[in-house]
């Protein structure tokens, strides 16, 4: 079960990856958060009230805070790279960085992934470095958008880790109240700092599905740890870009080259082999 939640958390993950940076390409990140923030709180809270009961306690007002900060540093860093790179290239960046913090504290804190999990977190490293190579079709992404994807994965992956060591009885409360801190962060920018907020030609329904399914993935990879392995959730979850590539190259016709092709199979497989180890 944690395995099969925290793939479909990758799933959600990737896809709200690509409709994100659509929007954020034509209205701007901040902007785009700030819509796609409240969305996603508004979703995950019924799930919190109604289908996922948890245990609300103090404790969990730390988790909160620390996750709505670091998620909205994370996440506006990510459209920022995706805004001046290639989705392509960028995803992948950032899912080396954001499965390798969680792994490394998972280890730390004890867990011992069997084989299989071992040999799927290598296909999965090999994955993603692979499906990060430059495809000969396109320029090369700027210095500046790799700089921001991995910092945007540094982020995310201590955004996952403080999901996945929350109390194991709060169900999705860290993930929901997480994101209304983050929703009135960047609220906050948008009116104070940005000033600025075209609503004649936002792309509203690129930003709301953004926000969902970003907040569904969050909310599904806080499941998915209270069942099994921080360090083998962490890498499964870190297997979004697969799902952003092959949107890219559908839906905006970025090419993916013979190399990039074989990243995303060894991505499959290495969900397979930590679905079978976990």
């Amino acid at each position: 079960m944690a395995a099969l939640l925290a793939l479909i958390s990758s799933l959600s993950w990737g896809v709200a990856d690509f409709v994100g940076g659509l929007a954020a390409r034509r209205a701007g990140t901040a902007q785009v958060l700030a819509v796609s923030y409240p969305a996603g709180a508004v979703v995950i809270t019924i799930f919190a009230l109604t289908i996922i009961p948890g245990e609300l306690s103090t404790e969990l007002i730390g988790y909160a805070l620390a996750t709505g900060v670091i998620g909205s540093i994370a996440i506006a860093l990510l459209y920022a790279a995706l805004v001046r790179g290639q989705m392509g290239i960028v995803s992948p960046i950032t899912a080396v960085m954001s499965g390798a913090i969680p792994v490394l504290v998972g280890v730390f804190r004890g867990e011992h992934p069997t084989g299989w999990a071992y040999l799927g977190m290598a296909f999965a490293v090999v994955a993603v470095i692979l499906v990060s190579r430059e495809s000969q079709h396109h320029g090369k992404t700027p210095p500046i958008a790799i700089m921001l994807a991995i910092a945007s994965g540094v982020a995310i992956g201590l955004y996952l880790t403080a999901l996945g060591v929350a109390p194991k009885d709060s169900g999705v409360w860290v993930a929901t109240l997480g994101r209304w801190v983050s929703t009135v962060i960047m609220i906050t920018v948008v009116v104070f700092v940005v000033r600025s907020f075209n609503r004649n030609a936002f792309p509203w329904l690129l930003a709301i599905a953004a926000g969902v399914l970003d907040a569904v993935a969050n909310g599904l990879f806080q499941l998915a740890s209270q069942r099994g392995l921080l360090s083998v959730v962490a890498v499964l979850g870190s297997l979004y870009p697969a799902a952003t590539v092959v949107l890219a190259r559908v839906v905006i016709n970025e090419r993916m080259n013979a190399i990039q092709s074989v990243g995303v199979v060894l991505a499959l497989g290495a969900a397979g082999l930590l679905a079978f180890g976990s």
